[in-house]
């Protein structure tokens, strides 16, 4: 009975690790068309879609807010893979935005950021 007991509990175990969505850290490397690093640049990254059917309870963080350091770095500890949202917004640059399909367990994104474009007005 209790040997029955201990065997359910190792694969129930088993069966969660096995359910947990895929996670991936992502490095995001921010620069100007120059080669200079962006620092203070504000990165927001928000996970989108993921490629397992795995539902995301609320422990798993999903979304990121930081800001790059002297080097043009931010580091994300881990978010799950899948379709990544990845938004920069620096003072002197055009925002970016794209989506990341993103399946490693590392990954590194390299930004660069372009200068504002003029503005236009139709009056």
């Amino acid at each position: 009975m209790m040997r029955a007991l201990i065997v359910s509990a190792i694969v129930l175990s088993l069966a969660v690790t096995a359910l947990a969505a895929p996670m991936t850290k992502i490095n995001i490397v921010v620069k100007s068309q120059t080669g200079k690093p962006v620092d203070r640049a504000s990165v927001v990254v928000r996970f989108i879609q993921g490629h397992s059917i795995v539902k995301l309870g609320k422990a798993v963080r999903t979304t990121y807010e930081l800001r790059t350091n002297q080097e043009g770095e931010a580091s994300i500890p881990s978010i799950p893979q899948g379709k990544i949202r990845i938004q920069i917004i620096a003072k002197g640059y055009q925002t970016f935005g794209q989506d990341f399909d993103i399946s490693e367990d590392e990954k590194t994104v390299n930004v660069t950021m372009n200068p504002p474009q003029q503005q236009y007005s139709a009056h």
